[in-house]
């Protein structure tokens, strides 16, 4: 076995500092980049289509979005070979790719040749949580393929890696357990989501609404109400996909039996809090609306993300005025209340008056 030089012992500490300290990342990708005469480097966790990564540099960061937005995981030669080869150590496109298909594949052609790379060297290494790490590390075609012996180096720094995302893993599952614990102490249900869903972490307060109001199923966590599961499942699936999702969805849940409204609150996690091995995408809280407990325009708005002129006429149709009456209480035309109207109920998940009535009479007085 090779003897470690400078160079690899300096890398092998920054990977494993990388994995407590989420920023250290870029540098250490940099450094494993040049260190094998490459342009740029990339740690990503992929599951499905669904992929978070970090690079080494934000040129590189947008070239990977655009080939993701174009060509994403299943339908990306590139990648769909690297997974299928299931092999322990790092490959060249070469030993995936002909001359010839790299000649004419679409990822190669059209993004990363142009943009400066298309000589790779890559790995893929299952992790417990179910996701797979990728590194990966690329240089410009004309540069030729990526040196046996710098791939001799980065299948010594495999283990590493793999033991680096194993650490980070579980540091990302104690965070998602200290936020659900937190929630708890503040009195409120709540849970950590993951991609699609899927319960990375839960309260007490929370559990306890199973399974009357949710359901902990093996592939997500669900609402036992269909037309309020279904908003759920939309939001998961926006905040699973999108970086950029909307800053909070709420989710109405009509009474049932022994059971008050509740509205649940979605938050999208972001920025640097979902990290490539963080595999948590959203919080979820669940606030159930009892007599008393709430009062006010304000409140409704905050409640079911409504506009100011919706949570007003809300509040009025809370109270028994027909849309003729709210209008005339408001000052508009009969027909923009009708309008505004088929819009709360579009947000509160409410088919009907009598329901949005039954949803709001208890949390709502005239503003």
């Amino acid at each position: 076995m090779p003897i470690a030089n400078d160079t690899e012992n300096t890398l092998i500490d920054r990977i494993y500092e990388a994995a407590v300290v989420f920023e250290g990342w870029p540098e250490t990708l940099r450094q494993t980049a040049q260190a094998v005469d490459c342009k740029d480097g990339v740690l990503a966790t992929a599951l499905g289509d669904q992929v978070r990564f970090v690079t080494s540099t934000e040129y590189y960061e947008q070239a990977l979005h655009e080939m993701l937005e174009r060509y994403p995981l299943s339908v990306n030669e590139r990648t769909v070979r690297l997974l299928a080869a299931r092999y322990e150590g790092f490959l060249v496109d070469q030993d995936v790719f002909s001359a010839e298909e790299i000649a004419q594949e679409p990822v190669y052609q059209e993004i990363l040749i142009p943009q400066g790379y298309g000589a790779g060297v890559a790995t893929a290494i299952p992790v417990p949580s179910g996701d797979t790490v990728i590194v990966h590390c690329e240089r410009a075609i004309a540069k030729g393929p990526v040196t046996s012996s710098s791939v001799a180096l980065l299948d010594r720094l495999r283990p590493h890696f793999a033991r680096a995302g194993l650490l980070s893993s579980r540091l990302a599952l104690e965070k998602a357990r200290a936020a659900a614990e937190a929630l708890e102490m503040m009195g409120l249900p709540g849970a950590v989501l993951g991609p699609r869903g899927r319960i990375l972490s839960a309260n007490s307060l929370l559990t306890d609404m199973m399974p009357g109001v949710f359901r902990d199923r093996p592939a997500r966590l669900a609402i036992v109400n269909e037309a309020a599961d279904h908003l759920l499942e939309l939001a998961v699936a926006d905040a699973s996909l999108n970086q950029h999702a909307a800053a909070v969805r709420s989710i109405p849940i009509p009474a049932g039996e022994n059971q008050p409204p509740i509205v649940v609150h979605l938050t999208p996690v972001k920025g640097r809090a979902r990290d490539v091995f963080a595999s948590a995408v959203a919080i979820l809280i669940a606030t159930p609306v009892v007599p008393r407990q709430v009062e006010g325009v304000g409140v409704i708005q905050g409640l079911f993300d409504l506009t100011p002129a919706e949570a007003r006429l809300a509040a009025l149709i809370a109270t028994g005025y027909t849309p003729r009456e709210a209008s005339i209480r408001l000052g508009v035309r009969e027909g923009t209340a009708r309008t505004t109207l088929k819009r709360v109920l579009e947000k509160t998940g409410t088919r009907r008056q009598s329901q949005l009535v039954g949803l709001l009479q208890s949390t709502a007085k005239p503003g």
